[in-house]
């Protein structure tokens, strides 16, 4: 039998034995951080007068290997901050361990884009296919983590109308939960649909972090196209962000960001937002009437029944700085929602009453500390329990059209179902990560990953009703990695064991007789391994090229599997894990050129092979969406993005994705006859998209320190078809597209000390928009912001 390990044996002698036989020289290595301790990637430090230099890692940490005596100044600089000189005599002190800590400059840049330069040193920082959004940026805009995502390039994040409304988000072709997202390293596939991207503000984050394709250990994500990490602000002193907007469609969002910390070092944290909408936005359909029949083709008319209204309060308390802990905090996540549904997967079907209310009640623990028990060994640990609960509504036994006409009826039942199911999910979870440095060079990393699934439902309409059934799932992701870094080349091998236990019951018709139905226990359960490697390499101090690959699963969600209770989701049990090779090529040029420009060039081609990818279809009844297995997937893509700054005053940039997912799947069941759809582009995703933003920030305006930002964002996306290809005609109205679209936006931003006033315009020249086939989105719309910090 072949060893199919020898290969990764070898490599990692190999990298052992180069670390082993390194010329010896002096290093110079320590840590840059800011002033509330947070680590800054992409940091650059150098010897001044000297042409050696180097990149902070994802830690902060550097290492400048050369001959160096005596005394040496250190010059650290890093975008958005003052640039540093330090001194440091190498005859009185050691030249590892220094600590750089950085001032933020008192020039603050609040362009409402994506900062160029520290995506670029994130990248170069780590050789995963990672992309980086400052957070802070953007933190006077009303846009919420989903809309702040959307700006990233080979992300297509699509709603099904407006505030609150369903969300999917697509990165490279794979979309739902094939891309995991997580808060601090924890997985959101617990929390419920209180709290959900597309309702928690910008401010909540620092900066998130974008990973294509190939996922990290220390996340430990059953990922199959990538995963996105959301790092929030851990300030180490006494702060307060207020922030309160209003816009269209009557939209209120107000957030609460407050920390305390006492001398003593203990902590108290609490982050409250509030989103609410009546979501009446005009949409163009066609309407028939109730009792004549007549029919009324393309009319406006505005939505009736889609408001939105969610809260949500995190609360932590703990201790900094403890010998036992550098964090350890106690919190409680509370929040609730509650969403009218106007409509269901397509606008032909109208509701006037149904609706859904959900709330979490989730207590957390997260406790953090370097150096765990020995030097170099860094801990982290998490955990969370959900005892939250969601909950369908549908009481009305009426039918509606768009007009908000409605024919009554007399016997109970409701629009869709009859129902007032509720359903507790009972999700808990425990999340480890312990990280070793075993020198400058060598490093190792341990994850897992522990999550439960026990869901718990009860219809009041009828009790009679038999909802013991369990629903239960378990789910363990183990991973190991190794990584060896030398001064201008990195690399990473890592491996990863996925086990996930489901238990419930399985119906069947004991009799044959109609409306027999009986069931019984089923057990599946899989478990597999999965590997990969990235890799990076500096050409010049400017020019890097990166490499990565990984063998990955994805297990399904409880969610695909049991259905979401009737709103949107109808579960199947005989969903099969999907699996994946992720390939990763891509090169990225930063330069600061002369008279404070900056140019910033970035490119990368991947390539997905994928075996029984799970994709959404419509149901039976063509109401609800339901997940199947499609035998055979592939993609090949691109993304490239350019950014030009110039001082503090101008920045604009571009991004576009272009990707081929392909149905590979010739033979359907065992048939001789090739598919007809064998080579066809998969339906309803996006294939080529992009965006361009530009902005302007006029300093010192009226007042030293105050400051006006001007900016504008273009989204495109190419039409699609909502079916296969192949199936249906143009002629015969058979294949039904997803339109080109093509939306401006505008934001003006007056900042003085402490207050910052922002105005906003979406969809600038009301166009007709739609993410999902019929769905339409809001058209042209406008809000102020008004934030307060200290």
């Amino acid at each position: 039998m072949q060893n199919t390990n020898l290969p990764w044996v070898t490599l990692l002698f190999f990298f052992l034995s180069v670390g082993a036989h390194s010329q010896k020289s002096t290093q110079l290595s320590g840590n840059v951080t800011d002033t509330s301790g947070i680590s800054l990637f992409g940091a650059t430090v150098a010897v001044k007068d000297q042409a050696t230099g180097a990149v902070t890692d994802a830690n902060g940490h550097f290492i400048i290997t050369g001959d160096f005596s005596g005394t040496i100044t250190l010059e650290t600089s890093y975008i958005g901050y003052t640039t540093r000189l330090q001194v440091i005599d190498l005859d009185q002190k050691s030249g590892t361990d220094i600590q750089i800590i950085l001032e933020e400059s008192s020039v603050e840049l609040d362009a409402v884009t994506l900062s160029a330069k520290s995506r670029i040193q994130e990248i170069e920082a780590l050789a995963y296919n990672v992309d980086v959004i400052d957070a802070k940026k953007l933190y006077n805009s009303t846009l919420d983590v989903g809309h702040a995502l959307d700006k990233v390039s080979g992300i297509r994040v699509r709603e099904s109308g407006g505030v609150g409304s369903r969300m999917n988000l697509s990165m490279n072709g794979f979309r739902g939960n094939q891309v995991k997202v997580f808060i601090d390293g924890i997985p959101m596939e617990n929390f419920g649909s209180s709290f959900q991207l597309n309702n928690i503000p910008i401010s909540l984050a620092q900066r998130i972090e974008v990973y294509k394709g190939v996922v990290p250990v220390s996340l430990g994500a059953d990922a199959l196209g990538g995963a996105i990490n959301i790092i929030t602000n851990t300030y180490e002193k006494d702060h307060l962000d207020l922030s309160y907007s209003y816009g269209s469609f009557n939209t209120h969002r107000t957030n609460v960001d407050a920390t305390f910390v006492s001398k003593s070092d203990v902590v108290f944290q609490i982050n409250a937002f509030q989103n609410y909408s009546d979501n009446d936005y005009k949409v163009d359909v066609d309407v028939a009437d109730l009792r004549t029949g007549e029919y009324f083709p393309d009319q406006e008319v505005r939505r009736f029944h889609d408001r939105y209204r969610n809260e949500t309060f995190i609360g932590n308390v703990g201790v900094v700085n403890k010998s036992y802990a550098d964090r350890l905090l106690l919190g409680i996540t509370l929040g609730q929602v509650y969403n009218e549904v106007q409509t269901a997967q397509r606008l032909v079907t109208v509701y006037g009453k149904r609706h859904t209310r959900s709330n979490i009640i989730m207590p957390t623990l997260k406790y953090q500390k370097d150096d765990f028990i020995v030097k170099n060994l860094d801990a982290r640990i998490n955990a969370n329990y959900n005892l939250g609960q969601e909950q369908v509504i549908d009481t009305v036994n009426r039918r509606y059209n768009w007009f908000g006409d409605f024919i009554a009826y007399d016997t109970p039942g409701g629009e869709q179902t009859y129902t007032r199911l509720k359903f507790k999910d009972n999700n808990g979870l425990v999340n480890a990560s312990f990280n070793y440095k075993v020198n400058e060079k060598n490093a190792l990393s341990l994850s897992n990953v522990y999550t439960t699934f026990d869901r718990k439902r009860e219809n009041e309409l009828r009790p009679d009703d038999d909802y013991d059934q369990p629903q239960k799932t378990f789910k363990n992701i183990l991973g190991l990695s190794y990584q060896y870094t030398e001064e201008n080349w990195s690399t990473t091998l890592f491996t990863k064991n996925y086990n996930q236990v489901n238990n419930f019951d399985q119906s069947y018709n004991p009799s044959g007789d109609y409306g027999d139905v009986a069931y019984f226990e089923k057990r599946d359960a899989f478990n597999f391994f999965g590997y990969g490697l990235a890799g990076s390499y500096f050409i010049t101090p400017a020019i890097q090229l990166k490499a990565s690959f990984e063998h990955s699963y994805r297990l399904p969600s409880p969610q695909e599997l049991y259905g979401d209770g009737g709103i949107v989701l109808e579960g199947n049990t005989d969903l099969d894990p999907e699996r994946s090779n992720n390939y990763n090529l891509g090169a990225s040029y930063w330069k600061a050129l002369e008279n404070g420009h900056q140019l910033a060039i970035s490119g990368n081609i991947f390539y997905r092979d994928a075996k029984d990818f799970i994709r959404p279809k419509l149901n039976q009844n063509q109401i609800l969406q339901t997940q199947d297995n499609l035998q055979d997937v592939t993609n090949v893509g691109l993304e490239l993005e350019a950014s030009y700054v110039y001082k503090n005053n101008f920045r604009a940039g571009f991004n576009f994705t272009y990707q081929n997912l392909r149905n590979n799947t010739q033979f359907v069941d065992g048939e001789s006859a090739e598919s007809v759809v064998y080579r066809d582009r998969l339906p309803n995703i996006p294939y080529a998209y992009g965006n361009a933003n530009a902005s302007y920030n006029f300093q010192d305006l009226f007042k030293k320190g105050h400051s006006i930002s001007l900016g504008y964002n273009l989204l495109y996306v190419h039409s699609f078809y909502r079916y296969w290809p192949s199936l249906g005609s143009n002629s015969g109205g058979g294949k039904y597209e997803i339109p080109e679209q093509i939306a401006h936006d505008l934001n003006l931003t007056y900042n003085l000390e402490h207050f910052k006033f922002t105005v906003e315009c979406r969809n600038l020249l009301d166009e007709r928009l739609y993410d999902n086939f019929s769905l339409q989105k809001p058209g042209r719309s406008f809000s102020g912001k008004i934030r307060y910090t200290f």
